[in-house]
């Protein structure tokens, strides 16, 4: 029998952290650990993960939205997390965060330090356990291991979603545009989010900017290009923002 109730990768719960930081917050702060370890965002030295709190929710889903943002902020309190901003956009709140160390060693005596490192690491020995509860992270470092582009992507899949946005803004322009292959324009959306680090509520925005935009509906007539054009859209769209006129965001976007 399946040491397993069901087949799904579990959490870890550290019974040393948990007491001295709370349950809560051991859950999510092992968690962190582990995506950190695979995370090939690298600022100033050190490695950062970041999300909206919806896609955080995604992965914590036994958590209420404000029981996990009051956690993640304890952390931040406790100094454990720390946040920075490191998004080209500026209006993008975007919260980045990564794991303060050398507190977590002051947290410890000797003796549990060496019981909480080892078991921090303990994910790394039994990859089984974790693997791909965050893709944005996961996905990326392990280079062994080829997305899978023939993925079928339903209806209420958020790549999809997007990729039919897109579709529909432009036959809106050109109702007889050549039909696409959604399945591959929503595989591009998802690579965008794995791979590049793309809010997928950030991209559903990008396609009406682009659609609005007299030169870039005519450029942008492919969920590829989307994808490679982002970083210019949205330098653009907050160029193109009226200073004294809030950004057109969504509250989740923002940590």
């Amino acid at each position: 029998m399946n040491n397993l109730l069901i087949s799904e990768p579990p959490l870890q719960v550290l019974p040393t952290l948990a007491v001295r930081v709370g349950l809560k917050e051991a859950i999510v702060l092992q968690q962190f650990h582990y995506w950190l370890q695979r995370s090939g965002n690298n600022r100033d030295g050190y490695k950062w993960i970041y999300n909206s709190y919806d896609e955080w929710h995604k992965q914590f889903p036994f958590f209420s939205k404000v029981t996990l943002r009051r956690t993640i902020n304890s952390l931040e309190k406790q100094g454990y997390l720390i946040s920075g901003n490191y998004n080209k956009a500026g209006f993008d709140k975007t919260k980045w965060y990564r794991i303060d160390y050398q507190r977590m060693s002051k947290a410890c005596d000797q003796n549990d330090h060496t019981r909480c490192s080892n078991r921090s690491h303990a994910g790394d020995q039994n990859e089984q356990t974790n693997t791909n509860r965050l893709p944005e992270t996961t996905t990326e470092t392990n280079n062994n291991k080829r997305p899978n582009s023939k993925t079928k992507y339903g209806p209420d899949d958020p790549p999809y979603k997007v990729a039919v946005h897109l579709l529909t803004r432009i036959k809106q322009r050109q109702p007889d545009f050549k039909e696409p292959n959604l399945q591959k324009w929503a595989n591009d959306i998802r690579l965008a989010h794995e791979r590049d680090h793309r809010d997928y509520e950030k991209l559903d925005w990008l396609v009406d900017w682009s659609q609005d935009n007299s030169f870039w509906q005519a450029n942008i007539l492919s969920a590829g290009k989307l994808r490679k054009q982002y970083d210019t859209l949205i330098g653009q769209a907050e160029r193109d923002r009226p200073t004294n006129v809030a950004p057109q965001t969504r509250e989740d976007w923002f940590g």
